[in-house]
């Protein structure tokens, strides 16, 4: 995909699996159970141990370009701390990157190889720079440190800015979110705490599906 096209469809969506495991077999299984639920977004990260293993059998089996709709997801990597992890998430398939912070040289890399890039950060001045740099959609993270309000003062000098919380997003207030103003939100431990914790992965694709329905409601 194109990174406009990739960066339309990640805003279509509105929302992204933020994942996390012990294993890249771990990591695909929950993958594959938050694409079936409906979460057409996955982020691995880099904190997974051989992560670009997932990344790359995700990336096999899963296109948006697909036929069957099963079959449909975009897969990208997540926790990328330098320009050199990105360039090997981005040959193992990841279609965009997603960084905690700003680094400079990630965020050129990135553009380079025309594929979008998501940095944190927490403060108008890091938003600010990450915009100058390119940044394509800026993660506000931690997200559970703010409430949804934060979007509407930040775009009130920066209305520009796609903004992504990531951290502490939960069924709960996704929907403030939304309608904050968040182009998408990124989900984690929530998704997938439970499923863990009783090692049924198949809670994954029920969560998965209420996020849907959430987020279907807070777009109506």
């Amino acid at each position: 995909m194109k990174k406009f096209q990739i960066v339309q469809q990640i805003v279509q969506e509105g929302m992204v699996a933020v994942l996390r495991g012990d294993s890249p077999e771990q990591v695909v299984a929950l993958a594959e159970q938050a694409i079936a639920g409906g979460i057409k977004v996955i982020e691995v990260t880099l904190t997974v141990p051989f992560a670009l293993e997932a990344i790359a059998a995700l990336a096999r089996k899963y296109s948006w370009d697909a036929e069957e709709e099963a079959s449909r997801a975009v897969i990208g990597a997540g926790t990328v701390l330098d320009p050199e992890t990105a360039r090997a998430a981005i040959l193992s398939g990841a279609a965009f990157v997603v960084a905690p912070s700003v680094n400079e040289e990630t965020i050129r890399l990135c553009n380079r190889y025309r594929v979008p890039v998501m940095p944190g950060a927490m403060t108008i001045r890091e938003i600010q720079t990450a915009l100058e740099l390119g940044a394509d959609v800026v993660k506000l993270f931690p997200g559970n440190v703010f409430e949804p309000s934060i979007i509407k003062a930040i775009k009130g000098p920066l209305p520009q800015a796609n903004i992504m919380p990531t951290g502490g997003v939960s069924l709960e207030n996704l929907a403030d979110w939304i309608r904050a103003g968040a182009v998408a939100v990124g989900i984690g431990s929530d998704l997938t705490s439970e499923a863990l914790k009783r090692q049924d992965y198949s809670l994954v694709a029920h969560k998965a599906n209420e996020y849907v329905e959430a987020y279907k409601s807070a777009v109506r």
